[in-house]
């Protein structure tokens, strides 16, 4: 599927979205926000897909926020700027708890709103020359709805800092303070990406979505006598599923189980 700011293939059990606007390096407008939320939502309904890859055309990544669409919103209210934020809020909770695992494959630089776009993908794979920047302070802005996914992604000493300074930070730096899982050069990038998505899908598909929410659910969370119980119950779920079943079965008997087939 093609729109004016997406392409969405499907190859197997990957989709692969990418974001289609190089001519202003990916930035985002409210077309391009509307579309990814409806791509991600849509796709995260679909229980045959094992892996979704987040790309993009040009030189750049993504830039933030288009400039024509930050000159419409100079004399927005103050609830018209809510409501605008509130669909940019609602594009990266959509991508984030999407059930199906997100691996981004980040060629270029990463501006302000790009930086949120990447935090909130599950894998990684950055091009070794692209650059990461939360740049809002310097136009006078904070990084308030990419917040809560970089803070995760980059941790948050890293973010007191590149939030207030604005600086530009490596992909190699990306990767020492974690927001980036693996480095590769133009080259091999599409390479690493690929391996990434064949081992998703050498993988129990149940299990694969039940362990990404589990991250999900258990990060920052203390451990009480209720979250000890409620990881018990997940690992009895999943033992007591089909596939749990079929998988133990699979590798005690050392044969492929079904979804390998």
């Amino acid at each position: 599927m093609m729109t004016n700011t997406l392409h969405i293939r499907r190859e197997g059990h990957v989709a692969r979205v990418t974001l289609n606007r190089p001519e202003v390096r990916n930035a985002f407008n409210e077309l391009l926000i509307a579309e990814l939320t409806a791509a991600f939502a849509a796709l995260g309904q679909d229980t045959t897909l094992r892996a979704i890859v987040l790309a993009a055309e040009g030189k750049a990544f993504c830039a933030g926020a288009d400039l024509n669409w930050m000159k419409s919103m100079a004399g927005f209210s103050w609830d018209e700027n809510h409501a605008d934020a509130r669909l940019l809020a609602e594009m990266l909770w959509t991508i984030y708890s999407s059930p199906v695992p997100v691996i981004a494959r980040v060629q270029g630089d990463v501006y302000a709103g790009g930086v949120g776009l990447v935090s909130v993908c599950d894998i990684v794979v950055a091009a070794d020359t692209a650059g990461f920047c939360l740049s809002e302070a310097k136009l006078g802005l904070l990084p308030a709805t990419i917040g809560p996914y970089v803070v995760r992604a980059l941790g948050e000493q890293a973010s007191r800092r590149y939030f207030v300074t604005a600086e530009r930070f490596s992909a190699t730096e990306a990767q020492r303070l974690g927001l980036v899982h693996e480095l590769a050069t133009a080259d091999t990038l599409d390479e690493k990406v690929d391996a990434l998505s064949v081992a998703l899908i050498a993988n129990g598909p149940a299990a694969v979505r039940a362990c990404k929410k589990l991250v999900q659910d258990l990060a920052h969370e203390p451990i009480t006598p209720a979250l000890r119980d409620d990881t018990a119950r997940r690992i009895a779920d999943i033992r007591a599923s089909a596939e749990g079943r079929e998988g133990v079965q699979s590798f005690l008997n050392k044969s492929k189980p079904s979804w390998l087939n």
